[in-house]
Parts: structure tokens; C-alpha cells; sequence
């Protein structure tokens, strides 16, 4: 039977087999918050993003809390012999920045929110390049998105990732052993957003709010402090 939040039980079981004692191997492992991921209907993890190993890291958290993740990749790994097919077969949705196809990925993602899917959206864009590593301002398509669909947005943030796999680098740094800290928190609250026209203001107030709920996990995990506000990359204050 056709499963349309969730890959094949053939695909499924091998992401697991294979990530899952990867993951335990390699990282000490400081879960909190799962009470807040819905197990059923269409949700938003919208989480931080520091290092290219957090997508897998984050998978697992949200597989053992009784959810597939469907996540965003760039277009470029769906044209690699084998690996494309892969994470074709396990749900991943190709983004194709920079092109007139730029619009689909969010199409696709509405479609398997809408279809009961838990999509993993980075905000940022990208991983952050703010010095200390707090999130940076965020984009709109996930407050689009969370508006269009009514898919309620937890907010998720993760520490460690940056260690196992420094941002640049491409070999991982496996000791001595990484803990890799992970914290959702409850939907955020965008209720007074809901209903009024999809304006520019109106969308970057929304991911405003997403944000700064995202940067109160990390600072509870930090147990620091985080900024008055979050590290611009469009601002050349910052560079």
C-alpha cells in the first residue's frame, strides 16, 4: 500500500538500519522535547541549521519520536548515479535555488504537508554563518508555508552537529565522541497572523516569531545568553 507521508517499508527499513547504529556509534545523544512533535498530520520542524551532518542527526531524533522527515536537499544530489534514486525513494524534496524552478520545492513540500508529512524546513536558508553560531535572520517560505497550510511549526534547536562535522570540512571528526543536544519546544503561536493577506511585512514579522523561538531553544541548550538580534549576512555591519 502506497504510504504518501512515509517512503516504502523496503526504503524505510534501510534508512534505519543504516542511520541508526551510525548515529548511536558516533554521538552521545541528549534528546528533549519529544512531546512536542504531533505522531500523525501534516507539521513543520523548523530548526537551525550548523553543520551538513544535522539533516541525518535530526532524522533520527524525529524517526524515534514516531515520525518520518521529509527533508529539503539541494537538486545537485538527486543527479548523482545511485545516491539521486536514493533519496528520491526516501521522500527528500530537491531545491533548485537560482532557477525558474526555485517555487517548486515549496510546492512539493505543501503537498506533503498536506498529505500528513513532517518536513524539516532550515529558515536560514543555509547553515549559519553568524560567528557564534545562533541562528541567523530567517526566509519567509516557512512562515508561507505554516500560513497556507495551517501546519503547526515547531520550533527546534540542536547543538553538536558543528563539532562531528565542521562547517567546510568534509571528513568528520569522530573523536573523541560528539554529544549532539537536541530541544523542541511547543508550536508557535501565529494565530494573529492567520487570515490576512500574504504580505511582505506580514510574512517576515511570522518568520521573526519562528525564529526567535527557534534561537529560545538554543539558548535554554547554550545555557547562554543569545543576541538582542540575529547575525544579518545582507548587512555589512556584520561582515
Amino acid at each position: 500500500m502506497k504510504r504518501r507521508s512515509r517512503p516504502s517499508w523496503f526504503w524505510e527499513f534501510l534508512a534505519a538500519l543504516i542511520v541508526k547504529p551510525l548515529s548511536f556509534l558516533l554521538i552521545r545523544h541528549v534528546w528533549r522535547g519529544g512531546e512536542f512533535v504531533p505522531r500523525s498530520g501534516g507539521v513543520i520542524i523548523a530548526a537551525n541549521h550548523m553543520s551538513w551532518s544535522d539533516p541525518v542527526l535530526l532524522s533520527h531524533y524525529l524517526y524515534n519520536h514516531g515520525r518520518w522527515p521529509v527533508i529539503l536537499a539541494k537538486s545537485g544530489l538527486f543527479k548523482i548515479p545511485v545516491l539521486g534514486y536514493i533519496v528520491t525513494q526516501l521522500l527528500a524534496i530537491p531545491v533548485h535555488r537560482g532557477s525558474t524552478e526555485a517555487t517548486q520545492s515549496l510546492k512539493t513540500a505543501e503537498q506533503r504537508l498536506r498529505d500528513g508529512g513532517c518536513v524539516i524546513f532550515y529558515p536560514e536558508g543555509t547553515i549559519t554563518r553568524d560567528p557564534d553560531m545562533w541562528p541567523m535572520v530567517g526566509k519567509t517560505g516557512v512562515a508561507r508555508l505554516a500560513l497556507a497550510t495551517g501546519a503547526p511549526v515547531i520550533p527546534l534547536a540542536h547543538w553538536g552537529a558543528h563539532e562531528l562535522l565542521p562547517y567546510g570540512e568534509k571528513k568528520p571528526r569522530v573523536f573523541p565522541r560528539k554529544t549532539f543536544r537536541v530541544l523542541a519546544g511547543p508550536p508557535v503561536d501565529l494565530s494573529k497572523y492567520q487570515g490576512q493577506p500574504m504580505r511582505g511585512t506580514i510574512l517576515r514579522e511570522a518568520t521573526a516569531d519562528i525564529m526567535t523561538a527557534i534561537t529560545t531553544q538554543l539558548a535554554e541548550i547554550r545555557k547562554e545568553e543569545a543576541p538582542e538580534s540575529p547575525y544579518d549576512p545582507k548587512n555589512t555591519a556584520h561582515s
